[in-house]
């Protein structure tokens, strides 16, 4: 019976390219990538020759089921790669394993480089207990939300960056999260590979100074252990909160009670102030927001 296996490749260093994954991608009858272009580069580097198909972010809802199919007409094993690091973490390959799963067709792990687990491992932050969020929101109001949602509820964070927004995600945790102790690496495994530690105001002062700061891919390990949850909103101080409530009640997202507070004339900024409030209120006693 055909067989899938989810093959993880390097992150910067092709020393770390397992001799288990050189041979699996050898043998199987087709690999499915994130990118072809990149991946041939790869399988040139390794002298391997198997064919490749895309899969990618755009297409795997729909490549999935066919590569399954195709598996199973032609009786050959897959490997799923993406660009760098396991694949279905933060990256495309879900749909095909989940694709697989269905068909009862076996999906093996071919362990190997991961940038989330490379970057708890050289924080030097506890972090038996954490939660992987991917990517982060890029909207600031909505990066802020996910940011101060996090207090009082995780005792670890690891998230990814582009080089074009660490600075954005590092004063935003310094904004929201200044408690909070940061482990921020970039380009690991690599030749340049850095990690800087320290409070959010720290880290983004190094990398303000650091002309060189928006090259790279960043990972960001963040100890909220010393962050408090936020307080409930007290009664008496919560007529902006209760309007916002009142709203929310008759059928309105909080971003649309948020909206139409400001279309009424009320300060953004206060508006703003209190459904972050409210949010962290209904997240408190479990409600769906």
């Amino acid at each position: 019976m055909s067989a899938l296996y989810v093959v993880a490749t390097p992150i910067g260093n092709l020393g770390d390219m397992s001799p288990r994954a050189v041979e699996t991608l050898k043998n199987v009858g087709l690999i499915a990538a994130e990118d072809t272009r990149v991946t041939l580069k790869l399988l040139n580097h390794f002298d391997i020759h198997t064919p490749l198909v895309s899969c990618h972010q755009h297409n795997e809802e729909n490549m999935g089921p066919r590569i399954c199919e195709r598996m199973i007409s032609e009786g050959i094993d897959c490997a799923l790669v993406t660009d760098a690091g396991t694949p279905a973490v933060s990256d495309p390959g879900t749909y095909l394993v989940k694709a697989c799963a269905e068909r009862g067709i076996k999906v093996y792990a071919v362990a190997g480089p991961s940038a989330m687990a490379a970057a708890v491992s050289v924080s030097g932050f506890d972090m038996r207990e954490f939660t992987f969020f991917g990517f982060l929101p890029r909207e600031k109001k909505d990066l802020e939300e996910k940011l101060l949602s996090m207090r009082g509820h995780h005792r670890g964070a690891v998230v990814h960056e582009s080089p074009y927004r660490i600075r954005d995600l590092v004063a935003a945790v310094e904004k929201t999260l200044p408690e909070a102790m940061l482990s921020v690496s970039c380009d690991l495994t690599k030749l340049h590979e850095a990690t800087l530690r320290g409070t959010p105001s720290a880290v983004l002062a190094e990398l303000s100074a650091n002309e060189k700061s928006e090259k790279g891919e960043y990972c960001v390990v963040m100890d909220l252990r010393a962050c408090p949850a936020a307080e409930a909103p007290a009664p008496g101080n919560a007529s902006m909160e209760a309007r916002i409530l009142e709203k929310m009640l008759s059928g309105l997202s909080l971003r649309e009670a948020r909206e139409s507070l400001a279309a009424e004339g009320e300060k953004k900024n206060a508006v703003y102030a209190a459904s972050l409030n409210v949010r962290k209120y209904l997240d408190d006693i479990g409600a769906e927001v």
